[in-house]
């Protein structure tokens, strides 16, 4: 069984392998300007796609959409999470994903909900005068920006939101004031000091009263406490070195009595991590949280077995894909179509059969899934259909071995 399972490894790095670098660099995205009649000025983009160092592009294939804020700071470590769930294995935990970082040009006047005067000790009298431009840059991203990559790049409704310290701030207040704009959020030690904790008490009657409908938001808290502070003593601790993080937990406790708003929630205390080092760590938790469903849990076991249930089972589990992403999502192709041969090669006819009728039933327009079936009809010797199947590959599109396949079965005995 352990040499199954190699073998099945090779067949899911063949899945992938089409990656290439040019001249020698390693690119994990590439850089765009738009320019924005909301905010008035050019704004840059950091964008990665799945496909973006792939010698084979399926136009076919769309994705789901993460906007990062600060990705100047974030952006490559958050494409190396993804990259890591989403393809290393065909076994994935989370869907491949096209990223989208925002660079800053003005960071205190974008990540803040409302224009304060000063909020000693993080915002002077001077550093506050621009403050308050958030409501223009969530328009920005909900106007501009969402719909230049959905015209652009091949993108699934789904969309996530990422953002850290005063990132985090604005995505609390999207997920507050716009909380149908992303489908999941994750929040990074956020800045919910702002304004003397009034925009944290707004939030909290808007988070009670608002309906969240397959909504989910992960909160990571870092450990920003001072150096021999416990965790105890700061919740009753009244200093302004601990307002930070007190104003965080305050929110993480008031969101988790909510009992009624239909948000999915988890959050996390990382005492080893503090404001700096938190968001590689609440990325990797805040995205396997947030697809815990999307694993199809593949057990060793179900390449010895020679029945269709391995086919069930991406089945059920895309089934409960759909349903959380809120349309309807099918097993990757080439995936199925791997595993397909794998159980042709170990002769489990009735597993292989399951698989390549799986992929032509939900990839009706593919080449590949009836070429793919009419390997399995030539395998159990049912000259007929492998005869039919290859002729609706080449009706889809011509393929020189798919015809000289034919040919030779069509050919006098």
């Amino acid at each position: 069984m352990i040499k199954h399972l190699r073998l099945l490894l090779i067949f899911l790095i063949s899945i992938g392998s089409g990656k290439a670098q040019s001249d020698n660099k390693v690119v994990v995205g590439k850089i765009v300007q738009i320019q924005s009649k909301i905010l008035g000025e050019k704004r840059t983009l950091w964008i990665y796609t799945p496909d973006l160092n792939s010698s084979f592009r399926d136009t076919s294939k769309h994705y789901p959409v993460i906007y990062l804020l600060d990705g100047d700071a974030n952006f490559e470590s958050l494409v190396g999470v993804v990259k890591n769930l989403s393809q290393i294995n065909g076994n994935t935990v989370i869907p491949e994903m096209i990223i989208v970082g925002l660079l800053n040009t003005d960071r205190a006047r974008d990540m803040t909900p409302t224009h304060i005067s000063s909020d000693p000790p993080y915002f002077d009298s001077a550093s506050s005068l621009k403050t308050g431009g958030g409501g223009k840059f969530i328009s920005f991203i909900e106007k501009e920006l969402i719909p230049y990559i959905d015209s652009g790049y091949s993108t699934q409704p789904y969309k996530m939101l990422i953002g850290h310290s005063l990132g985090g701030l604005m995505v609390m207040d999207v997920l507050v004031n716009h909380p149908t704009l992303f489908n999941s959020y994750i929040c990074i030690d956020p800045s919910m000091w702002y304004d003397k904790e009034n925009y944290l008490r707004a939030a909290e009657k808007k988070l009670s009263a608002n309906k969240y409908i397959n909504t989910r938001l992960y909160l990571g808290i870092a450990n920003t406490m001072p150096t021999g502070m416990t965790y105890q003593k700061m919740l009753k601790d009244t200093s302004a070195i601990t307002r930070h993080i007190r104003d965080i937990v305050a929110m993480d406790k008031y969101i988790k009595s909510i009992k009624n708003n239909g948000l999915v929630y988890a959050s996390k205390f990382y005492d080893s991590d503090n404001h700096t080092t938190a968001p590689l760590i609440t990325q990797y938790d805040g995205l396997r949280f947030i697809f815990d469903y999307y694993d199809v849990k593949l057990q060793l076991q179900d390449f010895g077995d020679s029945t269709d249930l391995l086919a069930k089972k991406y089945q059920k589990t895309y089934e409960t894909i759909s349903k959380e992403f809120g349309y309807r999502l099918y097993p990757p192709e080439r995936t199925i179509n791997a595993f397909g041969y794998l159980a042709l090669s170990k002769k489990y006819y009735t597993t292989a059969a399951s698989l390549f009728k799986l992929n032509v039933a939900n990839y009706p327009n593919s080449h590949f899934a009836y070429a793919s079936y009419g390997d399995y009809f030539v395998a159990i010797r049912d000259t007929a259909n492998a005869i039919v199947n290859y002729e609706k590959a080449l009706a889809i599109s011509e393929n020189a071995v798919v015809r000289q396949k034919l040919t030779g079965l069509k050919a006098p005995k």
